[in-house]
């Protein structure tokens, strides 16, 4: 079986968030499992010259875009048993970032239609195309509407992935023909509620639509989830699955992390409080091995549930714990966490930045971890945690839901700490129960530590899933 992975980004060429990581790992994890798998995304400026210089140019092109015809070269670079190819234009993309431009949507248009014609010269037709996002949720349209009468695309089925859907690709309808280039007959597929709607697109003319996690599948069919686009989506339930993300297990192991102040392992994690010291004594906090950590890294926003840490940080900080917050994001939340931060400057520590080594140290140096979420399609940090030996207090939504098992004293079975209300005070219910376990169960804590490190969230298990789902189209 062949698959083409279609991304708008992958690692470590370039990444901005979690696409990029699944982007880097999932293909890998398909290679190992004896699929023949390639990825291919844009030819981006930003991509460090220390890649460039090795890739192979295989030729180029030209690609028919409504009326134009714009060039489109392809680059090679094999990692890992795994042919990444690149699609070179400098108009659309030599240019600073990856998203935020003025017309993305011709940009990523452009590049789905790119992706179609230059199979040739990748000289891989794959079974399946496995499409992420929005950025290339048209390469199932343009397939359908300009080349599945030509014997290379003939059989070639497609995937649409959802990542996030609060992100859909909308614009003034008018782009549908003039800048896509989408004949009439088919530009109901992409037509959604007066707007062109590339998601939606992808969503109707795809084989098979899949979630990053099993709960996220079922939450996108509700309005409060799904961004304007349950209507479509129940009309397609019968097709839409979820599979729970992986991480890299390679990058996000605590026995070999180079940026821990100590290693130390699931079967051995003894060295594990050497980390919170020594972080304590880094951030300037008081250097106490007994005092609990909370964790948090991530961005700023309403998505993931600052509104919840803010509306009882007093009640938080109150009780005998330190809090350590990394991330970036709105302002206002910036602004008003590092006003907590002169309140509390023995128990708060807030770096408004990000920093991959930071991250985890924090990991490694918290007892807790705190997520929040109003919504979390997969989540990735919570599974990091875990790994690390921080114990993850959750809200009931999306993969955070599907990843962290509540711990039950009564059994010792569970990983984390959960609440099911998008509410600050059932959030500091779960915080105050963490944290009285581990200041009156050490035993219990100890179980929960070794419970959550010894769970398998590598990608093998998810490959698997996908693979299942490829063999049934």
């Amino acid at each position: 079986m062949k698959v083409l992975y279609a991304t708008s980004e992958a690692g470590p060429f370039i990444r901005t968030g979690g696409l990029g990581d699944v982007s880097a790992a999932l293909p890998v994890a398909l290679a190992e499992e004896k699929i023949e798998v390639s990825v291919v995304l844009p030819y981006y400026e930003d991509i460090p010259n220390s890649f460039k210089s090795h890739m192979r140019f295989l030729g180029a092109t030209t690609v028919p875009l409504g009326w134009r015809r714009q060039y489109a070269g392809l680059f090679q670079y094999v990692q890992k048993g795994v042919s990444f190819f690149f699609v070179d234009n400098e108009y659309y993309f030599k240019r600073k970032g990856l998203y935020g431009h003025f017309d993305d949507g011709e940009r990523f248009a452009f590049f789905s239609k790119a992706v179609l014609e230059l199979i040739p010269l990748m000289k891989f037709t794959p079974d399946i195309i496995h499409c992420n996002d929005w950025q290339t949720s048209l390469i199932p349209v343009m397939l359908d509407s300009f080349y599945r009468n030509e014997t290379v695309y003939s059989k070639i089925k497609t995937v649409q992935a959802i990542h996030n859907i609060e992100f859909q690709g909308r614009m003034d309808k008018y782009v549908i023909d003039n800048v896509f280039g989408i004949p009439e007959k088919n530009s109901p597929l992409v037509e959604y509620r007066g707007d062109a709607n590339m998601l939606k697109g992808g969503i109707e003319a795809s084989n098979k639509v899949v979630t990053v996690s099993p709960s996220y599948a079922a939450e996108i069919l509700d309005p409060y989830f799904s961004y304007g686009l349950e209507f479509i989506l129940r009309e397609r339930q019968y097709k839409i699955i979820g599979i729970l993300n992986g991480i890299d297990t390679e990058l996000y192991n605590p026995e070999t992390d180079r940026a821990l102040f100590t290693n130390f392992s699931c079967k051995d994690p003894a060295n594990k409080v050497k980390n919170k010291i020594a972080l304590q004594k880094m951030i300037g906090l008081p250097e106490n091995a007994d005092k609990p950590m909370i964790g948090m890294v991530g961005r700023l926003t309403g998505q993931k549930g600052i509104d919840l840490v803010l509306r009882v940080i007093h009640e938080i900080l109150s009780l005998d714990v330190q809090l350590v917050i990394l991330g970036t994001g709105d302002w206002k939340y910036e602004n008003a966490i590092k006003e907590m931060e002169k309140q509390y400057p023995t128990k708060l520590n807030a770096a408004i930045s990000f920093s991959a080594d930071m991250a985890s140290k924090i990991y490694a140096a918290s007892d807790l971890f705190l997520m929040p979420s109003k919504f979390e399609p997969c989540g990735l940090s919570q599974m990091i945690a875990m790994r690390y030996g921080s114990i993850p207090i959750v809200r009931e939504t999306g993969g955070l839901r599907d990843s962290v098992e509540p711990y039950n004293p009564t059994t010792g079975l569970g990983v984390g700490f959960t609440f099911k209300t998008f509410d600050a005070c059932d959030m500091l219910d779960a915080v105050n129960r963490a944290v009285s376990l581990y200041y009156n169960d050490k035993k219990g804590f100890e179980t929960i530590k070794r419970n959550a490190m010894g769970k398998d969230f590598s990608w093998r298990k998810s490959a698997k899933q996908y693979i299942n789902m490829y063999e049934t189209l």
